[in-house]
């Protein structure tokens, strides 16, 4: 069933497709900046993140872009890239034999693509397991399950898994089952290889320790009929349960997309400013020379190099951004020595905090820059209103981690927004979601997840907090926007839609609609409890409790245009 973000989002695709076609370069960027993680992910899943990954996905990237002219129909901009990401998938599997694959195969102790899955995503429990099972399928098996994945994961349709494929819906849904049962039976080998099994220890003794489908069955054959091996104390959840709004696997930092474009669309190419990526180095094309940049490289001569770090990165420096680095001046504030701290509340700023505010009338902003309260300072009382029950169209938890993602929320009730900040993937300047469309009122509450993100989070990196470290950079706030907590509440009376704009730092956001009970438990769970800080209460019960930035009553066609100090 699509839902009003889903054709939110078909219709932005399909006006980007159709510039892009037209020549606009910056639709054309946007569009390869878009769908590249959805390739990436497909390929490095049905090639377990082989050598070839990087390959396939230029090849597919490239022809995607040379036949863009010939798509009919901007609709099926999606599943036309998918089939084409396929084709070079089997291309490839048709061009190499097993020895070859062995002898290109990535580097001794490199990850695959089942190992940076669960460490890019996090993934512990059976969530890891359903990753590392990947291993232990064929090649066609892995090849289909990259796209079934997906759909279960919400990023495809099950038509477009079977026009990927080639195959009715019909026959998709048979083979989706064998791939299934296959991925159960390899689960199960995972589990007992974790365990303590001496047979099983014994069985293995021959093995080379890599998974292939004769030890799959030879596994399975003895987890069958193996009392220790076969007794699952723990209820084993389905997979496609599991992987249900899970994120794509980020596209690695340094990740370098070459296309040779010809004709119209170079043409493009060199015209006017880029969004996702620099306009000072896309203009390196007209150059004869090779420009090195942000981690990207381009060729002049018809050589396109993605620029994968985002538009103005934060340099990798001995600075930790703070709440006050968010106003006018510096991005970040200085960090006197490698082994100082940061402030786990960060310094007050100039701008007037939300108590100064709470007398205006309702459509005051709650973000001006305030102080972090100590850890140990419990909540303010939590008002307590009327919720008779939020509706979303992502359903009880909405992921979106893509610019463009968008989740609708109506009725009257709690919404909790919490935040996945993901800096050592992808660091720069974070462009916050944006509320559109708002009918009715719009309040932020609370903040809480025990912990603003400012926070530190390492006992062993002095500079590192939930924006990041000065190994691997920051994600950093435009200036005058509050420091997010990991948790952070509103109270919808109406309808509005919240959408993703993300363009430099990597990030995403789960939606759920909550209750006052659960506000309530969070925010006083502190200290004692474990957490870094208790929560924050904002709401006053009134119309004079903040609303947040990026706010408007409009429905723009860029959500990322909203103005940053909304009135509504």
């Amino acid at each position: 069933m699509r839902t009003y973000a889903d054709a939110e989002a078909g219709r932005h695709w399909r006006a980007t497709v159709a510039a892009a076609q037209a020549g606009d370069r910056q639709a054309l960027d946007e569009l390869v900046a878009g769908w590249l993680p959805l390739v990436y992910n497909i390929v490095g899943r049905a090639l377990n993140g082989h050598a070839d990954v990087d390959d396939v996905v230029q090849e597919t990237m490239l022809r995607a872009v040379d036949n863009l002219g010939s798509l009919r129909d901007p609709d099926s901009f999606r599943p036309w890239l998918v089939a084409i990401a396929m084709r070079q998938i089997r291309d490839r599997a048709r061009r190499r034999t097993a020895t070859r694959l062995d002898e290109s195969a990535a580097p001794e102790g490199s990850a695959d693509f089942a190992e940076l899955t669960v460490l890019r995503l996090q993934l512990e429990g059976q969530r890891r397991e359903v990753a590392e099972a990947v291993r232990w399928l064929d090649d066609e098996d892995r090849q289909l399950l990259s796209l079934w994945w997906l759909e279960v994961a919400g990023e495809l349709t099950r038509r477009e898994l079977a026009a990927a494929v080639g195959i009715s819906r019909q026959h998709a849904a048979v083979r989706v089952q064998r791939v299934k049962e296959r991925l159960e039976v390899s689960r199960g080998i995972v589990r007992a290889l974790d365990g303590a099994c001496p047979d099983l220890r014994e069985l293995t003794a021959r093995w080379n320790g890599r998974p292939d489908s004769v030890w799959r069955k030879r596994l399975a054959r003895h987890i069958r009929g193996c009392g220790y091996c076969g007794d699952t104390r723990e209820t084993v959840v389905p997979a496609e349960r599991l992987l249900v709004g899970i994120a794509l696997v980020p596209v690695p930092v340094g990740f370098t997309l070459s296309l040779g474009l010809g004709g119209k669309t170079a043409a493009a190419v060199t015209g006017s400013a880029s969004v996702g990526w620099s306009a000072k180095v896309l203009g390196a094309l007209t150059k004869p020379a090779v420009a090195v940049t942000a981690g990207a490289t381009l060729a002049a001569g018809g050589v396109y190099v993605a620029v994968h770090p985002p538009e103005d990165p934060p340099p990798r420096t001995t600075t930790v951004p703070t709440a006050a680095a968010t106003t006018a001046g510096p991005r970040r504030a200085p960090v006197p020595t490698p082994s100082a701290a940061p402030s786990a509340s960060a310094s007050a700023s100039a701008s007037p905090s939300p108590s100064a505010t709470r007398k205006a009338e309702y459509g005051s902003v709650v973000d001006a820059v305030d102080k972090a309260p100590d850890p140990d300072t419990p909540p303010g009382a939590l008002p307590h209103r009327p919720e008779p029950g939020i509706t979303s169209t992502g359903g009880a938890h909405a992921v979106m981690n893509h610019r463009g993602d968008a989740v609708t929320l109506s009725g009257r009730g709690y919404v909790l927004v919490r935040w996945q900040i993901s800096p050592r993937y992808r660091s720069g300047s974070l462009v916050p979601p944006s509320w559109t469309g708002l009918k009715g009122k719009l309040f932020h509450v609370a903040s809480g997840g025990g912990r603003r993100m400012d926070d530190p989070t390492s006992t062993t990196d002095a500079t590192a907090t939930g924006m990041g470290s000065a190994a691997t950079g920051y994600t950093v706030l435009p200036a005058g926007t509050q420091q997010m907590w990991q948790n952070e509440y509103f109270y919808v009376d109406g309808s509005v839609t919240l959408t993703v704009n993300e363009r430099g730092a990597d990030y995403g956001v789960s939606v759920f609609p909550s209750t006052w009970d659960a506000v309530e438990k969070d925010i006083v769970t502190g200290p004692p409890e474990g957490a870094v800080r208790y929560g924050l209460v904002r709401d006053t019960g009134g119309d004079d409790t903040p609303v947040p930035q990026y706010v408007t009553r409009d429905t723009p066609a860029d959500p990322a245009t909203v103005a940053q100090t909304s009135r509504v």
